[in-house]
């Protein structure tokens, strides 16, 4: 009795020879070392980082060029440095404007009409369909879905001649109808809206609203679309830069240059620089101004789309 009392005090007195002090000590040290690779995990990769500069660089350089280039006179621009700026910016943009009693903005205007006519059509026919493939049963739906699938693999330009002779048999070539019809049908946006309104719209809440007599057309404007917002927003900036730097279509489809978009344009301008040298000066500035608008968009709905998935994730 005595030799136990006297462990039992050594254990009281030694809290490092007790088994509950060890046990709490153990911890400790996996939290130090979970704390280490946590600090480990935190830091970037070199290697990633430097892809991702690279391919900042990458894409930006030519825009960087081209606000240098549109800086300098005709004589300047094959006689100076790439990167060298100069003054003349305003002077190239008071010529772009003025060429032709004001062409070029005959030419931005349609282009509007086009990529915001046809993405705004294109991202409501892509959310309902995307949006009936998801919560919708119908007999075909595997094989229509396919076909879509194999319309996203198949390049836009391989329909624009069988394009142009259905719209010259309708009386529709060389008109604006000619570019916004065929720029409604986005495969590729479909198959967004598909996958995103099965992963956002829950069918709980679809037959929920069946059964307190809401129609399905209500349904879908009050309920879905708010839901795959997100998501439509990413069909309609893919579509609106789709159609803002759409060239064979609308160069196929269009004789009149009064219907011209920017890019035909400035495609038809780059030809007379051959006997017109200056007129090189005047599509780079064209170019310049032609690529703001897709800027000041993508910085506008990137800021929609940050703020609409951050509601989301509040709402859930």
């Amino acid at each position: 009795m005595s030799t136990a009392m006297t462990t039992s005090t050594t254990r009281a007195a030694d809290p490092a020879a007790s088994g509950p002090s060890i046990t709490r000590g153990r911890p400790a040290a996996s939290s130090s070392r979970s704390g280490s690779g946590g600090v480990g995990a935190e830091r970037p990769s070199l290697v990633a980082t430097g892809v991702l500069v690279l391919g900042a660089l990458y894409s930006l350089i030519p825009i960087v060029w081209v606000l240098f280039a549109a800086s300098k006179s005709a004589d300047e621009l094959f006689s100076t440095f790439t990167f060298a700026p100069s003054t003349f910016l305003l002077e190239n943009v008071q010529d772009l404007f003025a060429y032709r009693d004001g062409l070029f903005l005959r030419w931005a205007g349609n282009t509007v009409l086009y990529a915001v006519g046809g993405a705004l059509l294109s991202t409501l026919v892509s959310a309902a369909a995307g949006y009936g493939l998801a919560l919708f049963d119908f007999r075909g739906k595997k094989l229509f879905f396919n076909l879509i699938l194999a319309g996203v693999l198949l390049p836009a330009v391989i329909l624009a001649v069988p394009q142009y002779l259905l719209f010259a048999q309708a009386g529709l070539a060389n008109t604006y109808w000619a570019v916004l019809l065929p720029s409604i049908l986005n495969p590729y946006g479909i198959y967004l809206a598909r996958i995103y309104a099965g992963a956002s719209v829950p069918r709980e809440m679809i037959e929920a609203a069946r059964t307190d007599g809401a129609g399905e057309l209500r349904i879908f404007s009050r309920f879905a679309v708010p839901m795959m917002m997100p998501g439509l927003v990413t069909v309609f900036l893919f579509q609106f830069v789709g159609i803002w730097n759409n060239y064979m279509l609308p160069y196929i489809m269009l004789g009149d240059d009064s219907l011209f978009p920017i890019t035909v344009g400035l495609s038809t301008l780059m030809n007379q620089g051959a006997s017109q040298p200056a007129m090189y000066t005047t599509v780079i500035t064209g170019a310049l101004v032609s690529i703001i608008p897709l800027i000041a968009l993508f910085l506008l709905l990137q800021k929609y789309w940050q703020s609409d998935l951050t509601g989301g994730a509040v709402k859930g």
